[in-house]
């Protein structure tokens, strides 16, 4: 029966001689839970994690797009769509995009992530023809003018292939990779990071009664397959990002559940991407039906990643979330 090791995160400033740091990141841990697909076996000490878990837990990640993993990193959000969940419309055309993505950078963002087909629930195909005409132009337009480096979230090789000949240099593939066989192989072509993003079912159908059998270790599973057929086409580890999906197949007590086992996945060797920002099950818990109003919420989610040790938070809220991670470190005593 396979095991898994959750590792305990930790970011007290009181740290014990046997602590271990987690991910070459800013949290430690001195034990972990150890599960199985009967339950937990309950706690274990960081020697009696196998050498080989222990190495891919403490091991630093290395830059991605030229972006350290060794503080928190925010990747801003642009969506030129025109039904996007919190803010379809708003920059659907090259003027607003290109002011929306200079004052996301300007106010800290990392990494700018571009998107050009809506991936809400209930969101319609869009064809890639019509994906790249939104995409492709903004980004060689911002392409060598902000010092951010452009990441693209797409499904289709097609429309990612278009965008980094335009100068985005990160792919973002929310099915990772299982939509577009051909995104595995670009990636590996052009020497370009993929995030791989775990989703059951696609936009369109996934929130119709999403169902597991163990949702955090489903979810390990399979993003612990996608890497392997990522790295199978070429890609090297160190070029690979997961992100748990929160929201993309997953009803609330599946998001809440995934958030407080996200230091597991620490345990795929990769930099963790957290994108919760302004989700519907921030409104359900909190009571907020408008999208535009979940910052405080949102801003929630993100500290309860950074404390195990989630290295990029994918964010609309730029200023509100940079500020609340830095009473964050100042706090804890993390100073970037």
């Amino acid at each position: 029966m396979a095991h898994y090791y959750r590792p305990i995160p930790m970011t007290d400033h009181a740290r014990p001689a046997n602590a271990l740091p987690l991910a070459g990141g800013w949290c430690w841990f001195t034990q972990a839970e150890c599960l199985t697909r009967d339950g937990s076996l309950g706690l274990v000490p960081v020697a009696d994690i196998p050498g080989d878990v222990l190495d891919t837990l403490t091991t630093p990640r290395a830059p991605i797009a030229g972006v350290g993993m060794e503080a928190p990193r925010l990747m801003g959000i642009l969506n030129i769509t025109p039904d996007s969940f919190s803010d379809g419309g708003q920059f659907a055309d090259a003027d607003s995009a290109l002011a929306q993505a200079r004052r996301l950078v300007d106010e800290g963002a990392d990494i700018l992530d571009i998107g050009g087909e809506s991936t809400r629930p209930g969101a319609e195909f869009v064809p890639v023809a019509q994906e790249v005409g939104r995409t492709a132009p903004v980004i060689a337009a911002l392409a060598g003018e902000i010092a951010a480096p452009i990441s693209i979230d797409t499904r289709k090789a097609g429309v990612a292939r278009a965008a980094l000949q335009a100068g985005a240099g990160m792919l973002n593939d929310v099915s990772a990779g299982t939509y577009d066989a051909a995104m595995a192989q670009l990636a590996a072509e052009a020497g370009a990071p993929i995030c791989l993003m775990h989703a059951q079912g696609d936009p369109k159908t996934m929130q119709k009664k999403p169902s597991y059998d163990n949702v955090v270790l489903d979810v390990f599973d399979f993003l612990a397959e996608r890497i392997a057929a990522v790295q199978a086409a070429g890609v090297a580890l160190n070029r690979i990002v997961v992100d748990p999906g929160i929201g993309f197949g997953k009803t609330v007590n599946h998001n809440l559940t995934l958030l407080r086992n996200l230091s597991l996945f620490h345990g795929l060797g990769c930099p963790i991407l957290l994108g919760a920002s302004r989700k519907r099950f921030i409104g359900t818990i909190a009571d907020v039906p408008d999208p535009m109003a979940r910052a405080p919420g949102s801003i929630a989610v993100v500290l309860a990643g950074l404390a195990q040790g989630v290295q990029i938070m994918r964010v609309h809220d730029m200023t509100e979330t940079k500020q609340a991670i830095r009473l964050w470190q100042a706090a804890v005593g993390r100073e970037a």
